[in-house]
């Protein structure tokens, strides 16, 4: 019997084994499949995203390859490449649903992932205008510690929020002489819309009418350089953000000065030295140097009695650095009486007079790095200006770029 059951058991047997070999194939071809769609599934996005507009969202696959594609899908239908790195930020100005696709190569292979980003209204209206400050460090001058005003005690939170409060009503702040700058931000990005300019800030220049040089648009012209950073880490501060200049018309002018820095020294007991004739009560009031080995002093004059060295400052000197403009003052009198600051032709704050707002208005494309190459930015979270010039006028003093709001075009229009 048992030789019997054992005889009848061997067929069962094999196939039993043969449907267990069976079932590994299966599981192993499954496994294999699994392992593809994982590797898909894995780039860890979604098939649809909703964000307000100007706000950012960033992208990144968790599947590496050895080269990435961002793909934007146009009106017309084309591809624009967005971006060909491994992340991307994705931000955009205009509501509506964007489609967009990764394609990652990798090992012969190209994965692909679409996506539709649903850009939407935000919940509490933006702000067009200049909404906070970041930091404020102006340099010696002639207005410094009354624009805005010092008070007894101040220290450099204060004069932050002090500098704040006047952006957003658009009242103006000096920034001094060379270096001096101020920070500011708004409560959405300024998003770099192809083709149009971007930003408008507003100044305090006038044109003369008794400007000499028809060739040039005179008068209190005191350009102040931009400055822009991109907020890529997230955070809401401008730390390990890198900046870039956006290059006005005297960017590549050959006695334009790239990499200029220039130390001040808080003034020390000794007797002054006036200028009568210049209105100045002290020529050799705040001495300084630079990095092309040069020295000289800012003077104090009659008109501003105050101290000109940033009082809430603890320092004995102060050092900034940048790009320096050619000199614009002329002395069209020739003998000191007439100075006339000649407007740059576009790029740079307090250079034009507020109401000519294009020559006001600044292009987030024409950001460059610190060797001058151009960058593509997607937007802007931070801007900084700072005094562009290292110069005296006679009994006018010296020059410092002042600052009002800014404002948005985007969303002004």
């Amino acid at each position: 019997m048992n030789s019997l059951l054992n005889w009848a058991e061997g067929p069962w047997k094999f196939l039993h084994g043969a449907r267990r070999i069976v079932c590994c194939a299966l599981c192993a071809v499954l496994l294999v499949a699994c392992s593809r769609e994982s590797d898909y599934v894995s780039l860890g996005l979604e098939a649809a995203y909703y964000i307000p507009r100007m706000s950012k969202l960033r992208l990144q696959p968790s599947y590496s390859g050895s080269a990435y594609r961002w793909l934007l899908q146009t009106a017309a239908g084309n591809d624009s490449l967005l971006s060909a790195e491994r992340e991307l930020i994705f931000l955009s100005a205009e509501e509506g649903t964007h489609a967009l696709r990764l394609e990652i190569d990798t090992e012969g292979t190209t994965f692909t992932h679409s996506m539709d980003i649903h850009v939407t209204h935000e919940n509490v209206e933006y702000s067009p205008f200049t909404s906070r400050v970041l930091e404020y460090m102006p340099a010696p001058g002639q207005h410094t510690n009354t624009l805005p005003l010092y008070e007894e005690g101040d220290d450099a939170e204060d004069m932050r929020r002090k500098a704040e409060d006047c952006l957003v009503a658009d009242e103006m702040i000096t920034l001094g002489a060379f270096g001096g700058y101020v920070v500011f931000g708004f409560d959405h990005t300024i998003v770099n819309v192809p083709g149009k300019k971007d930003l408008y800030i507003r100044g305090n220049a006038n044109y003369a009418p008794d400007a000499k040089d028809p060739t040039r648009l005179g008068g209190s012209a005191e350009p102040g350089i931009v400055e822009v950073a991109f907020d890529r880490n997230l955070n809401g501060r401008p730390d390990d953000d890198e900046w870039y200049e956006l290059a006005g018309s005297a960017y590549r002018h050959p006695a334009t000065v790239h990499g200029y820095s220039i130390t001040y020294h808080r003034p020390t007991e000794h007797t002054p030295i006036p200028d009568r004739k210049n209105m100045q009560t002290d020529t050799v009031y705040i001495a300084w140097e630079d990095n092309q080995g040069q020295t000289g002093y800012i003077p104090k004059n009659s008109y501003h009695s105050q101290d000109y060295f940033p009082a809430w400052i603890e320092r004995e000197s102060l050092s900034f650095s940048g790009t320096r403009l050619p000199g614009n003052s002329v002395d069209e009198s020739g003998i000191g009486r007439n100075f006339i600051l000649y407007a740059f032709d576009w790029g740079y704050v307090d250079n034009h007079p507020n109401e000519q707002v294009d020559l006001c208005s600044f292009d987030l494309s024409w950001a460059v790095d610190r060797q001058g190459n151009p960058v593509s930015l997607p937007g802007a979270d931070f801007i900084r200006v700072y005094t562009s010039l290292n110069q005296k006028n006679g009994w006018i003093g010296d020059t410092s770029t002042e600052v009002a709001r800014a404002t948005d075009l985007h969303l002004s229009r």
